[in-house]
């Protein structure tokens, strides 16, 4: 089959490699019909993240069940099927607290560990560990529709990764909350806070395609600027106390520094963005000073698409907008090139 492989900073090809195969019992093998490239993924290109040469890259997707192992027992082929990006057995302590992503079993597409080279998601198909416990069973008829399965592409990162952020930051109704980040994750905290109910939702973000994206997802105010300005610009929206839920979807010091400048004394951050750099911009006196709470980390994706599926399915969830770039495989390395560039936000692959 053909998959997408990155052999050194700024240098992804798409190439043969061996087909994936049932290796275990509780094996699939799913035939990718819809997959994409993450904001994260870029820390690979630019060098910023290790990688080794020829290693697998991808971690979202969705498509069809081609083959199960003997031990699968709720999915067969022709199942239309998600993909959460780290795949999770489904039973041990950590997934049954709702922890998928610190399983015992777990483990991230095209990561290579004990067993070798796993299979990653921007490619033709995918050899899914633990099948039953990673793989959510999607209507069939979804097929169809192309806009529907955009959507459903999300619940393997972002959508949940921004409903990770606003749990984190405690978004209740009649919630302020402020999000930090224009990119994919940031736009749907932005919609995850208008379904926890929040009553303002402020988006920080300099580039117009996004923020008019973010208000279309329900923000009430955009504030265009960065740093020391744009803690000023919110505490000016919100009486100077700024807001009750701050969602951080970037991961540098400054969107950090940023996230604890905009949070109203007694509030939260939901921190979602994946940290890169050679800090972390917290100052833990003036948070301990302020009652600043902080949680998130790597989203759990897995256990919260039961719970975003339905909103997706009936169109009251809808982030497929976030999606402004289609190619096929042969795309994906101008893909990367057009989100490393942001003349693209995020880039849909269809295999």
């Amino acid at each position: 089959m053909r998959a997408t492989v990155i052999h050194a900073p700024h240098d992804i090809r798409v190439e043969e490699v061996p087909d994936p195969r049932v290796e275990r019992p509780g094996d699939a093998v799913v035939r990718v019909v819809r997959a994409c490239i993450c904001g994260s993924d870029l820390w690979a290109y630019r060098g910023e993240s290790a990688r080794k040469p020829g290693q697998r890259i991808g971690h979202e997707f969705l498509g069809v069940v081609e083959e199960t192992g003997s031990e699968v027992t709720g999915l067969r082929a022709g199942d239309l099927v998600v993909a959460p990006f780290m795949w999770s057995d489904g039973t041990c302590d950590y997934c049954v607290e709702g922890l998928n992503t610190s399983c015992v079993h777990g483990g991230f597409w095209g990561s290579i560990g004990e067993h070798g080279q796993s299979d990653g998601g921007q490619g033709e198909a995918v050899r899914v560990p633990y099948a039953d416990g990673t793989l959510v069973k999607l209507p069939a008829d979804a097929l169809s529709d192309d806009r529907l399965l955009t959507a459903l592409l999300s619940l393997s990162d972002v959508l949940g990764t921004g409903h990770h952020a606003a749990v984190g930051a405690g978004v209740r109704p009649g919630s302020t909350v402020a999000v930090v980040g224009d990119g994919a994750v940031g736009l749907c905290g932005v919609m995850a806070a208008r379904r926890l109910g929040a009553e303002r939702i402020i988006a920080l973000g300099r580039h117009q395609a996004r923020t008019d994206i973010a208000r279309l997802f329900g923000a009430t105010d955009v504030v265009a600027a960065r740093g020391d300005e744009a803690v000023a610009a919110v505490r000016e929206l919100t009486g100077g106390q700024g807001a009750h839920a701050v969602i951080e979807a970037v991961g540098t010091e400054q969107s950090m520094r940023t996230a604890v400048g905009v949070t109203r004394d007694g509030g939260a951050i939901g921190y979602v963005g994946v940290p890169h750099g050679s800090g972390t911009g917290l100052d833990l006196g003036e948070m301990f000073d302020r009652n600043i709470a902080l949680r998130g980390g790597v989203a759990p994706v897995r256990a919260y698409i039961p719970e975003l599926l339905p909103g997706v399915l009936d169109g009251t969830l809808d982030p497929s907008p976030v999606f402004d770039l289609a190619v096929g495989l042969d795309g994906v390395p101008g893909g990367y090139r057009a989100m490393d560039d942001r003349t693209a936000l995020k880039v849909l692959v269809r295999p």
